[in-house]
């Protein structure tokens, strides 16, 4: 991939929206496609875009550092799986070239750990250190049954590769009522055995899935008061750039997170937005408002242009989301699944 390089002042002011947030961190999905059909975010029979309407890998590199010279300090690449994108570590080396010159804090990924055994080494080269890793049960039969097409052992060779090169791991766990809620103390002490810290996340309303969000729905407030009989929990001063609340598990010495849209939103101290693989500018995961990157970027070999409208984004961004997940509520808060908008 031959890319016309520019130079970025460190420091570059940030972007700031109408609440005096300033939007530091973004997070770019490069595909919509995954090897995985998790119950909470897709329906095991998903219609995925035409890979004509994909920014090409040129324009993903193009536009991240647009965001780079308005003052974008962290970069995290999600999907769908990101790593299921042909060619996509030449984005990776590309994007390194802003953390070698220190305009760039952090480049990270998420990803469900299906291809880290071919790309653990490849990630640490290009200035990759730490990466989110999705994984939801430690039972073989039981993570088949929520990724329907998943292989725990294929994950569990990834992170022994992901290890193995350097890199420092987050475990993401989606709280699941009913399914691996019992799990919970067992992923935590797997998770700070291996050294990785672990994260809890609530279910989204995001997406038609077969499954009723009712019924998946755990609040995280029941899920730490349950830790706290069983673990002693110290709130910490620890933040990566995202939206978690840490805590140090004193029994096992490892932090443990939280990150709770539904019941305790995390609106107030958001500095982060959302770019979709065709190039649409998501200001809030839980509000439809977006902007079309991809025509600015398309139409003109300047910069302006898109530059232009990433300030105008920005300047619509909302002061919080909208979730909410009841009975009453059959049809999702947003229409477009996870993996549209990158995880």
């Amino acid at each position: 991939m031959t890319i016309v390089d520019k130079s970025f002042m460190p420091g570059a002011a940030p972007l700031i929206d109408p609440f005096g947030r300033a939007v530091t961190y973004i997070r770019v999905s490069v595909t919509d496609r995954c090897d995985f059909r998790c119950v909470y975010c897709m329906s095991e029979d998903m219609t995925f875009l035409p890979k004509r309407d994909l920014l090409t890998l040129e324009e993903l590199d193009r536009l991240c550092s647009a965001f780079v010279g308005l003052g974008t300090r962290k970069i995290r690449v999600t999907g769908g799986e990101p790593l299921v994108r042909r060619g996509i570590m030449t984005l990776f080396q590309s994007l390194s070239r802003h953390l070698e010159s220190g305009a760039l804090e952090e480049l990270t990924v998420t990803t469900n750990g299906s291809q880290l055994a071919k790309y653990a080494r490849e990630l640490f080269a290009c200035g990759v250190r730490r990466i989110n890793v999705s994984l939801d049960t430690l039972d073989a039969v039981k993570f088949r049954a929520i990724t329907r097409w998943g292989d725990l052992s294929k994950v569990m060779e990834g992170l022994d590769a992901a290890q193995a090169a350097g890199l420092e791991i987050k475990i993401n766990v989606v709280a699941l009522k009913g399914v691996n809620d019992e799990e919970f103390p067992r992923l935590i002490e797997w998770a700070h055995g291996r050294g990785m810290d672990l994260t809890f996340i609530e279910v989204m309303p995001l997406g038609d899935v077969e499954a009723a969000r009712v019924d998946q729905y755990l609040p995280l407030s029941d899920v730490r008061k349950s830790l706290s009989e069983r673990y002693s929990l110290e709130a910490i001063d620890y933040q990566t750039g995202g939206p978690a609340r840490y805590a140090r598990v004193k029994e096992t010495g490892g932090r443990v997170g939280f990150i709770t849209p539904m019941t305790h939103n995390f609106c107030e101290s958001c500095n982060r937005v959302r770019v979709t693989c065709t190039g649409t500018l998501y200001m809030c995961l839980g509000q439809e408002d977006a902007v079309d990157l991809r025509a600015p970027l398309r139409s003109s070999e300047s910069d302006g242009p898109l530059e232009d409208a990433i300030r105008g984004a920005i300047s619509r961004k909302p002061k919080g989301h909208d979730f909410m997940i009841d009975r009453t509520t059959k049809t999702p808060a947003v229409g477009r699944h996870m993996s549209v908008t990158g995880g």
